[in-house]
This record gives structure tokens, sequence and C-alpha cells, in this order.
């Protein structure tokens, strides 16, 4: 991995980027010095121009910044550096120096839209009917949708066993909502076991 940091003046921006979510954090500039030391440490260490020296994310706070990988761009002036955040990034208490809302993929967004079809009580959708009929028919329709996905399983249409298992994410986001219950409580549990 080789960096060119005399194209900048010896820094070059580095994004960070939350490795579970892609959810990008923050920008920073690191000359050498700090790219040796990040490398080193396995903590996020930038040059800091308001303070004229190495500072690592967290030395103050606590919040450090726990790398994870680290890729240069095609002209290798950029890093970009996905991390575990310890706990929000931003001075500010923002999870993410570019706002609080979680950028967390897709599937988020699909939850987001299923709640907001049963809270709007939207009659002529599906999610709201299916809803509607209590917590016994969404369970019925998951469990559905999970044989259906095992039966494709066992042919070799990747094409038919791919939009089986769409079906089934998209009937569990409305069990978990019929629940009461959000894709990040599952999410939380699976990060715990990974540990």
């Amino acid at each position: 991995m080789k960096i060119d940091f005399s194209k900048t003046n010896g820094l070059v921006p580095v994004i960070i980027q939350d490795e579970r979510t892609l959810q990008v954090l923050m920008l920073g500039y690191m000359n050498e010095e700090a790219f040796s030391k990040t490398k080193e440490e396995g903590i996020v260490t930038f040059f800091s121009r308001s303070k004229n020296r190495l500072w690592t994310k967290g030395e103050e706070s606590g919040n450090f910044l726990s790398v994870k990988n680290i890729e240069v761009d095609c002209d290798q002036d950029t890093i970009l550096i996905k991390v575990i955040p310890t706990n929000t990034v931003c001075h500010t208490g923002s999870f993410s120096c570019f706002g609080e809302k979680d950028s967390k993929g897709f599937l988020y967004e699909l939850e987001e839209k299923i709640s907001q079809r049963i809270d709007d009580k939207i009659q002529d959708s599906y999610t709201y009917s299916l809803y509607q009929k209590g917590i016994n028919k969404v369970a019925q329709k998951v469990g559905e949708e999970a044989v259906e996905l095992v039966i494709e399983a066992k042919d070799d249409n990747e094409n038919l066993f791919k939009n089986e298992a769409a079906d089934l994410l998209y009937h569990f986001l409305i069990l978990l909502k019929a629940k009461n219950i959000h894709l990040a409580d599952i999410e939380e549990i699976l990060l715990d076991r990974n540990k």
C-alpha cells in the first residue's frame, strides 16, 4: 500500500467509515507519521491542522476509532479507513459529523417505509392489509416464506432463491413491526454475539 503524500504538501484526506453500517463518520487528514501510527496501533491518528500535531481521535473523549480495514484510492492520495467507533464520533455528540441520521442501508429504509405505511394506515398497501390481519397471520406469512426459501435452496435456480430470500426479509420486517421490535435490536444481539 503506497500513499503519495507529496501531492498534497504532506497531508492526505482520510475518509472514516463505520465498518458495520458503511456510514461515513468523518473526514480528517494524515501525514506519513500519523498513517504509520494508525497502522501500528490499530487506532486512528490524524494530523490535526488546527493543533499542528498528531492527534489520536478519542485521546480526550475516549471515543476511539478501531481500525478494521485501510484502502487507498486509485490516485494514491486519499485514504478510506473502515472502523468500529467506541461511541459517538462528532464533537457535537452526533454519531457522525455528517448529521444525526444513521445511514445504515436499504433494509433500514425499508423498515422505515413499512412502519410508515402501517402507522399512516395506507389502505391500498399490501403491508398495511397484512398487518391488519393480526400477529398470527403475519407470523404465518413469515413461516410460508421461510418454507419457500428452503424449497428454493434445494434447487439450482439462483434467481428464484434470491427472490424468496427477499420475500422472507420483507415479511420478517413486518413481523418485527407487529412485535414492536426494531431491526437495530436484532442487529445489537448479533453484534454482541460476534464479540
